[in-house]
């Protein structure tokens, strides 16, 4: 390695940034983790703050070349990963008009229901490779039309959370085909904005960001960035790609065929296919790969790292001494599958794949005065599990065969939530070597291509090699086959109950 050889990725997920300096053989030579709040005025809703994102951005820089003691001219590219699937409104200036929409907020269902009867849900899937959903920046941009039109006038562009920190570094705007391939309003196969999405929802092109490769050098760091970030001015930035386009490639998903789990906040099955796969039933959806001659289908859940966090807050929440989720984990694994009798429905946000329901909401099953934190936490790891196979059976469906799965993400590190998901998914798990960091490593592998460090996205095989992990229990299958078929009952059964609940009388 040249002392010139250093790639900064800045990773912004659902609770924080993390920065990380990467070198040429994949390694982490120093990393740093600056959170920021998401706020929940109101059912279905959520937002952050891009002061907040800037802070951390900002901060993790200065902190992270401090930390590592590194010369800013060791840095020879900054590259981007970020959560999907917001709405964050700028002005001319880049100075945002308000809170940034973020990928859990569901409040849009009017504008997604306008936009299914001005198409149609079918041409819609088949145009965007998504179903229909508040979940997307479509229904939100119009969500803002319609109920801020003073903001919506003054919008100049609409931007995703990575689109945002490359314009805080270098002041262009600009976007990539992963993160537009999830804004609902982008021809899949064509790889071009749609003028029919746009002219349903009475929205200008304008207001969209260039269309980049998510390796492409979008311009310099500017002299007021690095006065604030302590980087070089003229260091290159690359757009990068969103966190579910970075996170195939950190988990090593590069070439056709490959399947990976990802466990955070949220989680999502995803294959690489040279091909979108568009699934009858509108369970699975579709994003653009990093490299841009792959597709990425898969389904993602709201709520899985995300209400095992959930299940934390609420044994804490008369202020007495909780366990941490090391301690539930140890405690969850003394507990046997199902723990006699219990499910859990994880939809604490409602849902996407594969109901595609805002409505629904979370519920344990089976409780009774006997059962404990134990066993309300092995089933909250289950519940999740359960609906990940729903997912992944989706895919089946559709001809996707599977020897094993990648996995990576926070709940990777999570022994028994990893036993779990191979005896509910019957496969064997692979992990890679930096799990927790595959997010930010396929950030750092987009930079180093786009700046020429390397030849192409194949090099993650060679940096981090995924070793096979835990394999299904035999003993557990029929148990959870079982199981397994009473959690999709049990969801058919309350779905009416979700609709009613949610339209209850003031």
């Amino acid at each position: 390695m040249t002392t010139q050889h250093l790639i900064l990725a800045h990773d912004l997920g659902t609770t924080g940034n993390k920065a990380s300096l990467f070198d040429v053989n994949g390694a982490t030579v120093a990393s740093t983790f600056a959170s920021y709040p998401t706020d929940y005025p109101y059912p279905n809703w959520a937002e952050q703050n891009p002061a907040d994102w800037q802070a951390a951005i900002f901060g993790a820089t200065r902190d992270l070349l401090a930390m590592a003691g590194v010369s800013p001219a060791q840095v020879a590219v900054v590259s981007f990963s970020g959560h999907m699937q917001g709405a964050l409104v700028v002005d001319k200036n880049g100075v945002p008009l308000r809170p940034a929409i973020i990928w859990a907020d569901q409040r849009a269902t009017a504008q997604a229901n306008l936009l299914a009867d001005t198409l149609g849900a079918d041409q819609i899937y088949r145009l965007t490779g998504n179903r229909v959903s508040p979940a997307y920046t479509a229904a939100k941009l119009r969500w803002i039309q319609d109920n801020q039109p003073q903001i919506y006038r003054r919008i100049y562009k609409v931007l995703q959370a990575k689109d945002y920190a490359a314009f805080l570094f270098c002041g262009q705007f600009a976007t990539d085909y992963s993160d537009a391939s999830l804004t609902q309003l982008l021809n899949l196969e064509q790889q071009q904005w749609s003028p029919e999405i746009l002219g349903a929802l009475q929205i200008s092109v304008d207001l969209l960001p260039a269309l980049q490769p998510s390796a492409t050098v979008i311009g310099q760091v500017t002299p007021q960035a690095a006065q604030t970030t302590g980087l070089l001015a003229g260091t290159p930035v690359v757009i990068g790609a969103g966190d579910g386009g970075c996170a195939s490639v950190g988990a090593g998903a590069v070439a056709e065929g490959d399947i990976y789990n990802y466990i955070g906040s949220s989680s999502w099955l995803a294959l690489t296919t040279a091909r979108p796969v568009f699934d009858p039933a509108q369970r699975t959806f579709n994003f653009i790969h990093p490299d841009p001659q792959f597709y990425c289908p898969l389904g993602t859940m709201q709520a899985a790292g995300g209400a095992y966090d959930w299940l934390e807050r609420l044994f804490r929440a008369d202020g007495s001494a909780a366990p941490q989720h090391k301690e539930l984990d140890d405690a969850a694994a003394r507990v046997a599958p199902g723990a006699n009798g219990l499910l859990f429905l994880p939809y604490l946000l409602g849902e996407r794949s594969p109901y595609w329901n805002p409505q629904a909401r979370a519920a344990f099953l089976g409780l009774a005065m006997p059962d404990s934190q134990a066993q309300m936490a092995r089933v909250a790891l289950e519940g999740v599990a359960f609906n990940l196979r729903i997912i992944l059976d989706s895919l089946r469906g559709q001809g996707v065969q599977a020897q094993h799965i990648r996995l990576i993400g926070g709940g990777s590190k999570s022994p028994v939530w990893r036993q779990i998901l191979a005896d509910v998914y019957n496969l064997p798990l692979a992990l890679v070597s930096l799990p927790a960091a595959a997010t930010g490593l396929g950030a750092a592998i987009a930079g180093g291509v786009g700046v020429g460090l390397f030849a192409d996205y194949g090099v993650v095989r060679q940096l981090v090699p995924a070793t096979l992990a835990e394999t299904p229990n035999p003993a557990t299958r029929a148990r959870y086959e079982a199981l397994y078929e009473l959690f999709k009952q049990s969801y058919a059964a309350l779905e009416p109950i979700y609709r009613q609940l949610a339209n209850l009388p003031d």
